[in-house]
């Protein structure tokens, strides 16, 4: 696969996602928000949780929740490229 934002965006939208205007938080929905370097390939993705933080795995340390996108910004991460959105799937019993 190309590491590019665009592929990501295509991989994503296989599975249902889509563009979103921003990363506010939307009853019945899930947002993932991808990073990129100043070169626009992908460094990291981090998931909006059901109460509205941000879930983000740092390599092979925990899981860290954040309060906003921006908290892990520059740096390692890069900045914030594409946000993305799909219904919450309801799972079956």
């Amino acid at each position: 696969m190309e590491r590019t934002v665009e592929a990501f965006v295509a991989a994503y939208g296989a599975i249902g996602y889509t563009r979103a205007s921003d990363a506010s938080f939307e009853v019945g929905s899930e947002k993932i928000a991808i990073y990129a370097d100043e070169f626009a390939r992908p460094r990291h993705a981090a998931r909006q949780t059901r109460n509205g933080r941000w879930l983000s795995k740092l390599g092979k340390e925990a899981d860290i929740l954040h309060k906003t996108l921006h908290d892990l910004e520059d740096g390692l991460y890069g900045r914030v490229a594409v946000i993305l959105r799909r219904p919450i799937q309801r799972r079956r019993r």
